[in-house]
């Protein structure tokens, strides 16, 4: 069983797919209202994935490329054999997808990043950019090589990546909502763990062996009307392949802001 199943039913709840009536489905559904209310949040137990992206001053990456990056390593992170039932990773992964799926994107370059790899977690490079996604911990044990980065500060201008490639997840950018690169990363990262929850173990495998290879762009205001699934998202799984991301509105979005589509190959 992978570790994303209950962000498969949480999915399911929020946006109408259908979901099995068992007592599983029903825990999980019950912890999909818990992780909306964090009124009665312990601040000691909040978890977090932290997401590196490594911004060189001399040369820095693509803003495509960079998500790209995140977007593949958080997944990978998740489908890792060692976040499997038996593996050193699967308590802490456990627990954060158990709860609120929080990600903290920051920032490093030189030493800053090279310390990083040190951590457990996996870098993904796309094009030259490259990220770096955490096991999640609870925020206050946050290693110290981590807590020094810088979580805002710079930004990357918009670029022109070209046409997507073929045979891979197409995560779209919401084109009527402007994000930082590091709001993008969570969000991105978000997508295709929500995305690797609803493949079955065939498709997973076929994934990963590209990498977690995935394309970001922004669509046409009309294009991201036509895909975004929210009137009709069972409709939209089965027709064209697509998934929401819907913001909890902590930052930089409103409450329930739709940030990313994700299509399946």
């Amino acid at each position: 069983m992978s570790v994303l199943e209950p962000l498969a039913a949480r999915y399911a709840f929020w946006l109408g797919l259908p979901a099995e009536d068992t007592a599983l489905m029903r825990s999980q559904r019950e912890r999909a209202l818990r992780a909306e209310d964090t009124s009665d949040e312990d601040p000691a137990e909040v978890r977090a994935m932290p997401v590196i992206l490594r911004m060189e001053r001399a040369e820095p990456p693509s803003r495509t490329a960079l998500l790209e990056a995140a977007a593949a390593a958080a997944v990978a992170v998740c489908l890792d054999e060692r976040a499997e039932p038996e593996g050193e990773w699967h308590d802490p992964l456990k627990a954060w997808v158990d709860g609120r799926i929080r990600k903290v994107a920051r920032r490093a370059r030189g030493a800053h990043w090279r310390a990083v790899q040190e951590l457990p977690g996996i870098t993904i490079e796309v094009d030259g950019a490259e990220a770096r996604a955490l096991l999640p911990c609870r925020v206050v044990e946050t290693p110290k090589e981590v807590s020094r980065l810088q979580i805002s500060g710079s930004e990357l201008p918009a670029d022109e990546p070209g046409p997507a490639p073929d045979g891979v997840p197409r995560l779209l950018l919401n084109p009527e909502v402007s994000m930082t690169v590091g709001k993008g990363s969570a969000q991105v990262g978000h997508a295709t763990m929500i995305l690797a929850s609803l493949l079955d173990e065939a498709e997973r495998v076929a994934w990963a062996e590209t990498g977690f290879r995935c394309s970001v762009r922004t669509p046409p205001v009309a294009t991201w009307k036509a895909l975004c699934p929210v009137e009709d998202p069972e409709g939209s799984w089965r027709r064209d392949g697509v998934v929401a991301v819907r913001d909890a509105g902590f930052t930089e979005v409103d409450p329930g802001t739709v940030t990313v589509i994700a299509q399946r190959a």
